[in-house]
C-alpha cells in the first residue's frame, strides 16, 4: 500500500468530480467522454513539435484540443438534423482515430500507447517525481493539487455566475453575465482537469470520476452547494474503497475504482430514500391505491340513491363493476369503513356525511 498513490487518486477524484457536477447539471455528461479521448490528439500534435513528454506544451495542446472539441460539437449541433449525441459521436471518434493513427505510424516507441491512454498508469505515478523545496513528491500529485486549487478558486470567485449558467442559460444572458464566455470558461476547466488527470488515471477513470460521484450525489440532494459537498464525499469514499480493494485483490487500481463508482451509483439508484427505484415503486403503489380509493368513493357517490344502487353498490358485487379483485375491493371497503366515509345498510354501500364531505373536497381540488 502506498499513501502517495492514494493521494494522487484522491486529488484527481476531487478535482474531476467537482467540475463534473456542472457537466451533469447541464446535461453535458457525454462531453467528458469526448474530451477524455480527443485530448490525446492535442498531446500527440504538441509532442510532434517539442519531442518531450514532460514539456508543459503538451498540457497546453491537450487543453486547447479539449476546448476545440466542445466548439466543434456545438457547431455541428447547430446544423439541422444533427443532434447532440450524433455530434459527440462523430467528433470524438474522428479526432481520437486520428490520434491513434499518428501514434501507430509515428510514435510506436513512445509512451503514448493506447492501453495506457485508456487505463492510465496510477501504479507508476510515484516514480515520476518533482522536488519542491524540501519536499519530493510525485509529479502527478503536484499537478493535480494545482488543478484542484485552481478549480476551487474559480468556483469560489464565480459561483453565482456558474450556478446561473448551469440552471438557466437564457436568463444568464438576459442578466448580462455573458453565458458564452462562462460556458467556454467552464469547458476550459473541464479540459484542463481531464488533461491533468489523463496521464495518471487514464480516460476511463476520468469519465467515471467526472460523472459517477455527481450523479450519485443528485439522488440525495436538491441544492447545488449540498451536491458539491456530497459529491466530494462520495468521490473520496469511492477512491479509498476502490484502492483498498485493488490492493486486496491485486488488480489494477483505476479499474477497481471505476468499478466501485459503478456499484456506488447502482446502490443509490436502487435504495435512495426519495429518488431510488424502491422508493419510487413504493410511491407508485401508494398512488395507485389512493387513486383506486378515490375511484371507489366516486363510484359510490354516483350510484347511491339511484335505481341500480342495490346492484352497483352491493358489497358482494361492487368489485365486478369496478373491475377489481374481491380481495382488493374488501381492503378498500375496510379502509373506507375505518375512516368513517361509508356505511352499510342491507349489505349496500353508501356514503356517510363525512364521506360526502370528502367527496366535495375531491371535487374542489380537481
Amino acid at each position: 500500500m502506498s499513501i502517495e498513490i492514494l493521494l494522487v487518486a484522491l486529488t484527481t477524484a476531487l478535482a474531476t468530480s467537482m467540475v463534473g457536477v456542472f457537466l451533469v447539471l447541464r446535461k453535458l455528461s457525454m462531453l467528458t467522454d469526448a474530451i477524455s479521448h480527443t485530448i490525446l490528439l492535442g498531446i500527440v500534435i504538441a509532442y510532434y513539435f517539442v519531442r518531450d513528454l514532460h514539456s508543459p506544451v503538451l498540457l497546453i495542446g491537450a487543453t486547447l484540443m479539449g476546448v476545440f472539441t466542445v466548439y466543434l460539437i456545438e457547431g455541428l449541433i447547430k446544423v439541422k438534423n444533427v443532434n447532440e449525441g450524433a455530434a459527440i459521436g462523430i467528433v470524438f471518434t474522428m479526432l481520437f482515430s486520428i490520434s491513434v493513427i499518428i501514434i501507430n505510424t509515428q510514435f510506436r516507441n513512445v509512451h503514448l500507447d493506447i492501453p495506457m491512454v485508456l487505463l492510465g498508469n496510477l501504479e507508476f505515478t510515484i516514480f515520476n517525481r518533482t522536488t519542491i523545496g524540501f519536499l519530493n513528491l510525485p509529479t502527478s500529485l503536484v499537478v493535480m493539487l494545482v488543478v484542484l486549487l485552481l478549480n476551487l478558486a474559480l468556483l469560489s470567485l464565480f459561483y453565482k455566475e456558474i450556478k446561473l449558467v448551469s440552471f438557466d442559460y437564457a436568463l444568464a444572458g438576459v442578466l448580462g453575465f455573458t453565458p458564452v464566455i462562462l460556458h467556454y470558461g467552464m469547458m476550459t476547466m473541464v479540459s484542463l482537469t481531464a488533461v491533468a488527470a489523463f496521464d495518471a488515471v487514464g480516460a476511463i477513470l476520468v469519465i467515471a470520476l467526472m460523472i459517477g460521484p455527481p450523479i450519485t450525489a443528485l439522488f440525495f440532494t436538491r441544492t447545488l452547494l449540498k451536491t458539491l459537498l456530497l459529491t466530494a464525499v462520495i468521490a473520496v469514499f469511492n477512491t479509498v474503497l476502490g484502492y483498498q480493494l485493488s490492493v486486496l485483490l491485486d488488480v489494477t487500481i483505476s479499474g477497481m475504482i471505476a468499478t466501485v463508482i459503478l456499484f456506488s451509483f447502482m446502490t443509490a439508484l436502487v435504495f435512495a430514500p426519495d429518488k431510488g427505484l424502491i422508493s419510487r415503486l413504493i410511491t407508485l403503489h401508494s398512488q395507485k391505491r389512493e387513486v383506486a380509493f378515490i375511484t371507489f368513493i366516486q363510484h359510490v357517490k354516483n350510484h347511491q340513491n339511484t335505481a341500480d344502487a342495490a346492484d352497483e353498490l352491493a358489497k358482494a358485487t361492487i368489485h365486478t363493476h369496478l373491475g377489481w379483485s374481491e380481495t382488493f375491493m374488501n381492503k378498500l371497503i375496510d379502509k373506507a369503513s375505518k375512516t368513517g366515509y361509508i356505511k352499510l345498510e342491507n349489505d349496500v354501500i353508501g356514503l356517510t356525511d363525512k364521506g360526502n364531505d370528502y367527496y366535495k373536497r375531491l371535487r374542489f381540488n380537481q
